[in-house]
């Protein structure tokens, strides 16, 4: 199983920082995961969401006070400060943030200390990774909102392409997945490169860019074969994956006949990510039975999973750590053992 590492080690560290995405190459991930939009000059850097109040410290900037404005992001009004009203200078002033500081307070003795990353300097950062640990290293780019970035003017997926193509990653066996939850922008980009594509699916809701369709309704048998023909892998919510009491759902097997790879999302510690069955009486910010969920998706056969805590899921994967807690319908076999 492929460990992707989630905004970088984003448990450790403010996600999406060039520190999140060392912390996670240092702690054995096989691939980080930078979510990109882009800056009003045409550049691209990693930010979860173009809306950038919560990831950075811009609310405290005086001097931007006057570009706090309401959007309209894939039919929701969104109001704070936007990546697209910032050239990338003006970017480069501000500090990044732990987004979650309820839930990871001691994220937030990093606060202030780094920048807002551009494209260039992750791939330059996994290129001297690379030299150093002597291993590949691969990246998962999320091109985010990409109709909207289109709408105004931004191409995110040409721009992401040929960046990607200029750094030499190029063509089925380069270490790139690139996914988004929308369908035309992949099936664009199946056009133009040869690079592994992820049709992102969630339990909710469905794909801004194909109104009244449900990420559901693209699932079944038929779905997953139209996918197919555009995409190599759907990344998966787990609630899609495993059912309420842990037992896998049909989607692993069905997208495997398909062809297809199953990434699931996300692996998190916090009881406030688990499913109810994972948690311990220890409140929100407390860690659950992670490495059960881990156990569990193995079981169902993912072919990889986004980790917020890399070193963790590397060392389950490894066999090193377990966790003695048992589900109700019996023990979790791994795969591979009889």
């Amino acid at each position: 199983m492929l460990v992707i590492a989630h905004r970088g080690a984003s448990g450790e560290r403010p996600e999406h920082t060039l520190a999140a995405y060392e912390l996670a190459i240092d702690q054995g991930a096989d691939f980080i995961e930078p979510d990109l939009v882009a800056t009003s000059d045409g550049v691209l850097v990693a930010r979860h969401e173009n809306e950038i109040s919560g990831t950075t410290d811009v609310g405290q900037r005086p001097d931007y006070a006057a570009r706090h404005t309401t959007r309209m992001i894939d039919g929701e009004e969104v109001t704070g400060w936007f990546t697209e009203d910032f050239t990338l200078a003006e970017l480069r002033i501000l500090r990044a943030r732990e987004r979650l500081p309820e839930l990871r307070p001691q994220n937030t003795a990093f606060d202030g200390l780094y920048q807002v990353p551009t494209l260039a300097e992750i791939i330059a950062l996994v290129r001297a990774k690379e030299a150093e640990t002597g291993r590949t290293i691969g990246l998962y780019p999320e091109i985010k909102h990409p109709s909207y970035f289109a709408s105004i003017g931004h191409d995110l997926a040409v721009m992401l392409v040929e960046q990607l193509h200029a750094a030499g990653y190029e063509g089925v066996d380069a270490p790139v997945f690139i996914q988004s939850f929308e369908v035309a922008p992949l099936q664009k980009l199946d056009m133009i490169t040869d690079l592994r594509l992820v049709q992102l699916v969630s339990a909710d809701g469905g794909p801004a860019d194909i109104p009244g369709v449900t990420y559901r309704f693209m699932l079944d048998a038929q779905g997953l074969i139209t996918i197919a023909a555009y995409a190599d892998a759907i990344g998966a919510d787990v609630r899609l994956i495993l059912s309420e009491d842990g037992r896998p759902t049909s989607l692993v097997q069905s997208a495997h006949f398909a062809n297809l790879q199953v990434h699931a999302w996300t692996l998190r510690p916090e009881n406030a990510f688990l499913p109810e069955i994972l948690r311990t009486a220890d409140g929100q910010g407390a860690a659950g039975c992670d490495d059960l969920l881990f156990s569990l998706l193995d079981h169902a056969g993912v072919d990889a999973v986004f980790a917020d805590n890399p070193r963790r899921t590397v060392e389950w994967r490894a066999g090193t750590r377990q966790c003695a807690r048992a589900l109700p319908f019996g023990p979790v076999i791994r795969r591979g053992e009889p």
